[in-house]
């Protein structure tokens, strides 16, 4: 399983204190589903060596507002995963961004599977990748958007199972989604990985 939402991003103002709030949350959520014997993609010996994620520090710089185009005429697109096997995704949205003055666009899929109809998922790589930050890239998960802006937050980008673990069909992000810019927020890569 990809999907982590984990918290929600909510449709009204929010405070800094309240948005920094969320992200620690989301934090403490991420670490506690990982410990969890009930919940953990980790083996029984990965689970107690366990500790927490290594995060990079709370950057509000890298929750940004984007635009929403959505995809007519949206195409299946065949996604590898980390096991050498494919899942198919539509290609939903196009979200255009500004971080640090470049701008960006990242493509919002949606499982081709039914019942995944109410989250988009934004794998991505970013220049962290393979350094700070997992090779294999990292995961956005976002509400269905309502209007045509929606809050990405990189504070909540998170890593596949696949860093941590081995038996998980993990999707690798296409290249449409490969960010030319450092992303230093979210998780970072494991320790020793």
């Amino acid at each position: 399983m990809y999907c982590l939402i984990l918290s929600s991003v909510c449709g009204y103002a929010q405070t800094e204190d309240t948005i920094i709030q969320e992200i620690l949350d989301f934090r403490n959520e991420l670490n506690e589903h990982y410990s969890n014997k009930e919940t953990s993609p980790l083996k029984k010996k990965e689970r107690r060596k366990f500790k927490t994620h290594r995060f990079y520090p709370v950057d509000l710089k890298y929750r940004v507002s984007a635009r929403v185009v959505l995809i007519e005429n949206a195409d299946t697109i065949v996604m590898p995963t980390s096991a050498g096997t494919a899942k198919n995704f539509i290609r939903f949205a196009e979200l255009h961004f500004e971080i640090r003055d470049t701008s960006c666009v990242l493509i919002a899929y949606q499982r081709a599977k039914e019942g995944h109809d109410n989250y988009l998922f934004i794998p991505f790589t970013d220049a962290t990748s393979g350094n700070e930050s997992y090779g294999g890239g990292r995961y956005i998960d976002l509400d269905m958007p309502v209007g045509d802006e929606v809050i990405l937050d990189f504070n909540k980008a998170y890593n596949p199972y696949c860093a941590y673990t081995t038996g998980w069909f993990c999707p690798i992000p296409p290249r449409e989604n490969s960010l030319n810019i450092a992303i230093k927020a979210g998780l970072m890569a494991p320790e020793h990985h």
